[in-house]
């Protein structure tokens, strides 16, 4: 396992990290999050990234219990949450970054993880109904009381992070150092275009998640929705009409060739296809099952086979740049 910087920051995270997002509440309960969490941390992986709204927030409580049953050193990992959406639909409670919320919800985190600080703390929204500076003001005193030791944004636009930045820069305050968009081979214009200024001017760092555009770049979806998977899930049909596309089903069979050639998997592929973006600091992989853990493992290995042909090729194939 190679590990990269947090963009312009001193923090190293693991290039591939794991996400419990739909998995730690839906599909794995807690000897599964433990067996999972402890396979990564054999393999190197020391990112574990996780958000309040994640399983209506049993997902911190499995991760906070499955690391407190593995008692690893905490210096030792990275572990992440993330702020908006809420737990209530009360006022103050949910959909919101102002101040009353933030510093609220950070403690119910700590409490559900049972730790005394995550490393990252992230805006998981923009709220359009609070100003930036206040939420700004927020991320930076819950930094500077010891709660988180970085923060950041998710799914920003390059001018809300910029916003946020110069205030954060003009008051002397904690700065956004990370975002973390979606990015994989059929959704890539924000972080391949929109943000590319930003990695040069204030060093972002990025904690890409659905690397694998909810399973539709595995090739599981080509022929139906087999039975356990995401798209299947209560609560997920939302995810049935992208992942059945037809149009991107043709292409990752024509991905899937490429990938026979290079003796490996379209899954694998797309995977090692992220890593070798040099703004990614760490991809959020997730999965339910250990074997898939250990195939996910692969794409670090083989993102090193990828040339600059082949990538070309890849990109080809998708024809999607601007998308």
């Amino acid at each position: 396992m190679e590990y990269r910087r947090l963009g312009r920051s001193g923090l190293q995270v693991s290039e591939l990290s794991v996400g419990s997002w739909v998995t730690y509440g839906s599909q794995v309960d807690q000897r599964a999050a433990r067996e999972s969490l402890a396979a990564a941390y054999d393999a190197g992986i020391n990112f574990f990234d996780n958000a309040e709204a994640y399983a209506a927030g049993e997902s911190e409580s499995i991760m906070g219990r499955a690391l407190k049953e593995l008692a690893y050193p905490r210096a030792n990992y990275v572990v992440s949450t993330k702020f908006f959406w809420g737990l209530d639909n009360r006022p103050n409670r949910y959909h919101t970054l102002n101040r009353k919320y933030l510093l609220d919800a950070i403690d119910g985190s700590l409490k559900r993880l049972d730790l005394d600080y995550v490393d990252l703390a992230f805006c998981h929204r923009p709220d359009p109904n609070t100003p930036i500076e206040e939420t700004v003001w927020a991320m930076s005193d819950m930094v500077t009381r010891g709660k988180a030791l970085y923060w950041g944004t998710s799914e920003w636009s390059a001018d809300e992070i910029r916003a946020a930045y110069e205030i954060a820069e003009r008051h002397h305050l904690h700065k956004p150092v990370m975002e973390q968009p979606q990015y994989n081979l059929f959704h890539r214009k924000r972080v391949e275009t929109e943000y590319a200024r930003l990695y040069e001017d204030y060093g972002l760092g990025l904690t890409t998640w659905s690397p694998l555009a909810s399973g539709l770049l595995t090739g599981k979806y080509r022929n139906g929705i087999p039975a356990g998977s995401r798209a299947g899930l209560k609560g997920y049909d939302w995810l049935q009409q992208q992942v059945l596309d037809p149009a991107k089903n043709a292409i990752v069979g024509k991905l899937e060739d490429i990938a026979k050639e290079l003796g490996t998997n379209v899954g694998t592929l797309a995977l090692a296809w992220v890593l070798k973006n040099p703004n990614v600091s760490t991809v959020i992989t997730g999965s339910s099952r250990i074997e898939q853990l250990h195939e996910n493992l692969k794409a670090a290995e083989l993102a090193k086979r990828i040339t600059p042909e082949i990538k070309q090729t890849i990109e080809e194939t998708v024809g999607n740049v601007h998308l």
